[in-house]
C-alpha cells in the first residue's frame, strides 16, 4: 500500500469508527434504559455532552459501516511515480490507529507542541500565521483516531502530515505541485446511464452550472474526498460535503478577483471540516464558507445553488445530468454506507468533536434535523425538510421574495425567486410537484414549469446550502427558523 494509501485509509478511517462509536453508544443508552426503570433517559446537559463518546467504547465493537479490511484502499500510482515511492505494508484499521496515536504523542513532546515563533514575532505553524484569526485555536482539532489533539497543541510534523489525509479531488492535477499532486485524485464524468454504482435511493449534491449542464456528486464518492475543485460551465468552483454534519455546498473559488484552490487540513471546527487554500493557506469552516485563520480570516465564499437529493430524483429532473466518476485514481468502496444511527447520536447532542455549548443549547430544532439555509442580506433563514415534508413555502426575507420547494423524497428542498416577468407568485404543494395559485401552472422540484400558462419559464434559483441544524447554526449564529421568526418581512 502506497503512502497515499495510508493517509486515505488513516482519514476516511477515523471520521466512520468515530461515526460508529455515535452508534453504538446508542444502543448502549437505550438499553440501559430498557433494563433500569422502563422510560427514557432525560436529556443531558448540552454543555456536557460535546467531546468524544465514552472511551469504554471502541471502534473495534463492531465493522465499520463504510468499509471492510477486506476491502483495502488503495491508490493508483501515477506513471513517473511508479520506480520512486516505497510500497508499505497493507494495515488494518486498528494497526493504524495504534501506530499513529504514539507517533503524534511523540511529536508533541519532543517540539513542546508548538512551532517556534517566526522572526517577525508571529507564531506560524506549517506555514499557517495563526495571529490572524477570529476562533481559539483550541477550538480547532485534529482528528488521531483515537485520540484528538487541537491546533494550539499540534507540532509541525502533526499538522503537515494530516494535510489531506482524506484526499481531495482536482480537475486541474497538472498545475499542482508535484508532492502535492501525489495526495489528490482526479475528476472525470460520466453520464447517467454509465452511473451503474449508483441506486434509485443514493443522494447526491444536485449543481446547475452557468451554462446549462447538470452535474451530480454521489456523498458516496464526496464522503472519501469530501472536496472536488473544478471549474464548470467557465466558474470555478468547489464542491464541498461534511459527513459529520451533513454539510453539502457549492462554493465560487474566486475571493476578490483571486482563484483559489482548496485541500482538506483533516481537521474540525465546531465538528466540521475545515479546509484551507494552497494560495493562503487559511483555514476555513465548511459549513459557512469563511477563513477562520491567516491572511484571508473573515472572508466568505460565494455560495452557488444546489441541491442535495436522491439520485431517481435527480435524474428524472435532469436527464441529461453527468455524474463525478468513481476513476479518482483511488481505488475505495465508493458505495453510500453511513449508519443511521449517527442521526440519533447527533441529536442526542452527543457529537464526535467539540461544539459550542450554546449550540448544544438551541432548543429551535433538533440538532440532526436538516435544513436548507438562505442568507439575505444581513439575515440567515433556515427551512426545516424534515418537517416540511413535500411543501411550498412563500416567503420573504429582508425585502427580498422567496419560496421554497420542499419535498420528502429525500428530504430535500430548493429555494427560488417566485417573481416571473415582474409578478410575483405565490405556490402551492400539488402532489409531487407545485402548482402556483395566479396561472394555475405546475412547477418542478427544480423551478421549470412544466405544465400551464407559464410552461417553459424557469424560477431564478437562490443561494442555498444543506446541513444539519448544529452546523448551520455554528455558521450563523443569529439564524432565524421559518415560521419561528414571526410575520414574514414585507417588501
Amino acid at each position: 500500500m502506497s503512502p497515499g494509501a495510508q493517509r486515505l485509509g488513516r482519514g476516511l478511517r477515523h471520521r466512520r469508527a468515530l461515526m460508529l462509536v455515535a452508534g453504538v453508544v446508542i444502543i448502549a443508552l437505550g438499553a440501559a434504559a430498557c433494563a433500569g426503570d422502563g422510560t427514557s433517559p432525560a436529556p443531558s446537559d448540552p454543555a456536557a455532552t460535546s467531546g468524544p463518546p465514552p472511551p469504554a467504547v471502541t471502534a473495534t465493537d463492531a465493522p465499520d459501516p463504510l468499509s471492510s479490511p477486506s476491502e483495502p484502499l488503495e491508490q493508483l500510482e501515477p506513471p513517473e511515480a511508479t520506480n520512486t515511492r516505497t510500497e508499505a505494508p497493507p494495515a488494518a484499521a486498528d494497526a493504524v490507529a495504534e501506530a499513529v496515536a504514539p507517533a503524534v504523542a511523540q511529536a508533541v513532546a519532543q517540539e513542546g507542541g508548538r512551532a517556534p515563533l517566526a522572526d517577525d514575532g508571529r507564531r506560524i505553524i506549517a506555514g499557517l500565521d495563526t495571529t490572524l484569526r477570529s476562533v481559539d485555536l483550541e477550538d480547532i482539532e485534529f482528528d488521531l483516531y483515537p485520540a484528538k489533539v487541537s491546533l494550539a497543541e499540534a507540532s509541525e510534523r502533526v499538522v503537515r502530515e494530516m494535510v489531506d489525509a482524506i484526499p481531495p479531488l482536482d480537475s486541474a492535477l497538472d498545475l499542482l505541485p508535484p508532492a502535492v499532486r501525489a495526495r489528490v485524485g482526479s475528476v472525470r464524468y460520466i453520464t447517467a446511464g454509465e452511473a451503474d454504482f449508483l441506486t434509485a435511493e443514493a443522494v447526491v449534491v444536485g449543481y446547475v452550472a452557468d451554462d446549462g449542464q447538470p452535474y451530480a456528486f454521489s456523498l458516496g464518492v464526496l464522503r472519501n474526498h469530501e472536496l472536488v475543485n473544478d471549474t464548470l460551465g467557465g466558474r470555478a468552483v468547489l464542491i464541498s460535503y461534511c459527513p459529520l454534519c451533513r454539510s453539502a455546498v457549492v462554493y465560487d473559488r474566486v475571493v476578490d478577483g483571486r482563484l483559489l484552490t482548496f485541500g482538506n487540513t483533516s481537521a474540525l471546527y465546531q465538528n466540521d471540516m475545515v479546509m484551507f487554500d494552497r494560495q493562503t493557506n487559511s483555514y476555513w469552516f465548511q459549513t459557512g464558507g469563511e477563513a477562520i485563520i491567516g491572511p484571508l480570516t473573515g472572508s466568505r465564499l460565494a455560495v452557488r445553488p444546489s441541491q442535495l437529493a436522491p439520485w431517481e430524483s435527480w435524474r428524472r429532473l435532469h436527464p441529461d445530468t453527468l455524474v463525478l466518476s468513481t476513476e479518482t485514481g483511488f481505488v475505495a468502496n465508493y458505495s453510500e454506507r453511513g449508519s443511521p444511527l449517527y442521526a440519533t447520536f447527533v441529536s442526542a447532542g452527543h457529537l464526535p468533536f467539540s461544539v459550542d455549548a450554546e449550540i448544544l443549547a438551541d432548543t429551535q430544532l433538533d440538532l440532526a434535523e436538516l435544513v436548507l439555509g438562505l442568507e439575505v442580506g444581513g439575515t440567515a433563514r433556515a427551512y426545516p425538510l424534515d418537517q416540511l415534508g413535500t411543501a411550498a413555502v412563500n416567503d420573504a426575507i429582508e425585502g427580498q421574495a422567496v419560496v421554497v420547494f420542499a419535498s420528502a423524497d429525500g428530504p430535500t428542498g430548493a429555494a427560488f425567486d417566485p417573481t416571473v416577468e415582474g409578478r410575483r407568485l405565490t405556490f402551492d404543494a400539488d402532489g409531487d410537484a407545485y402548482r402556483d395559485r395566479e396561472t394555475g401552472s405546475r412547477w418542478s422540484l427544480s423551478g421549470q414549469a412544466i405544465a400551464g400558462p407559464l410552461a417553459g419559464h424557469q424560477l431564478t434559483p437562490l443561494l442555498a446550502r444543506t446541513a444539519y441544524w448544529f452546523s448551520y447554526l455554528s455558521a450563523f449564529r443569529d439564524a432565524t427558523v421559518a415560521g419561528q421568526e414571526g410575520p414574514a418581512d414585507e417588501e
